[in-house]
């Protein structure tokens, strides 16, 4: 009967070594990004492609979700284990600003990567007649999801103006592409989108009518202060567009959560600064992802596994 009982208890050790390992081999990576028609998607579809390849016995899936606030309390809640936000709504959510869409502090977050900025891109057709931010006083705009990212954009910019939603004609909250076929359609005169430069949302608006880029003057810009940095989207970026066009820009973020290991942690790290030209591939804007600038602004603690890869790779000390 004993050595029975031994047999079975070595049985279930050799069990549960299988089931520990099989749980390694099958770690799942769930990539939280944003609409199709947007620059995370692209970019997490690229990132996910990597890591599946990449991280042994990894499982990978891309979530389209409403972007920055909604991938942030993914992560909180566990539903995800990368995820790209813009700086100042993962400054909101470790901030737990229920205004912004956030519970409450969210404090499992944890930082992977400063990567590329983000420009507030205010499109208006030319019908519209709409040039500047004033001439947006009783018309339609598109200010993106409640709540999301782009939409929390939009309040910093109509606040510095001196303007609130108000002082529109009419408010719409819709993603980047429905915005564009509304206005193909004559019905909305203008749409604001926070994305990398050459998002294909307006370079396809531009394609099929005449638009109007509209300026966010710097003086504006300096009113909301860090982490909005002045910018400008350049001659030629859009079809049509003949000038530079003064802007905002905020950084973007690649975002963990505690409960990530740190290897996974680092892999996700290493993985992304070593496949840079297969992002840029999939989208322009990771052109201008740089390692040395990957902890610039960074709004929540590193992840320990990213932290490593940083001490490796000679980038903190």
């Amino acid at each position: 009967m004993k050595s029975i009982k031994l047999m079975l208890a070595a049985t279930l050790a050799v069990s549960a070594s299988f089931a520990t390992t099989g749980a390694k081999a099958q770690e799942f990576i769930n990539v939280l990004t944003g609409g199709t028609s947007g620059v995370y998607y692209p970019l997490g579809v690229a990132l996910s492609e990597i890591y599946g390849e990449k991280i042994e016995g990894a499982r990978t899936q891309v979530q389209s979700t409403k972007a920055s606030v909604e991938n942030l309390n993914l992560l909180q809640a566990g539903r995800g284990e990368i995820g790209f936000s813009l700086g100042d709504s993962v400054q909101m959510a470790w901030e737990g600003n229920t205004e912004a869409g956030f519970p409450g502090k969210l404090d499992k977050l944890r930082g992977i990567a400063a990567i590329y900025p983000n420009y507030i891109q205010i499109v208006a057709s030319k019908d519209s007649g709409v040039k500047t931010l004033a001439d947006l006083k009783g018309r339609s705009l598109s200010v993106g999801a409640p709540k999301s990212g782009t939409e929390l954009n939009a309040r910093a910019i109509f606040e510095a103006a001196g303007m609130s939603y108000e002082d529109l004609g009419k408010t719409e909250y819709l993603p980047f592409a429905e915005s564009v076929e509304l206005i193909k359609n004559r019905q909305l005169d203008a749409t604001l989108q926070s994305a990398g430069l050459g998002v294909a949302s307006i370079r396809d608006l531009a394609s099929s009518v005449p638009i109007n880029v509209v300026a966010v003057p710097a003086a504006e810009v300096e009113k909301i202060g860090a982490p909005y940095i002045p910018v400008t989207i350049p001659a030629g970026t859009y079809e049509g567009q003949e000038e530079d066009v003064q802007t905002a820009a905020v950084g973007n973020f690649l975002i963990t959560h505690e409960d990530v290991s740190e290897e996974t942690a680092y892999q996700m790290t290493k993985l992304l600064f070593e496949n840079l030209d297969r992002l840029a591939a999939a989208h322009a804007a990771a052109k201008a992802i740089d390692p040395k600038k990957a902890l610039e602004g960074m709004p929540v603690p590193l992840h320990p596994g990213a932290e490593r890869y940083y001490k490796e790779a000679g980038l903190m000390q």
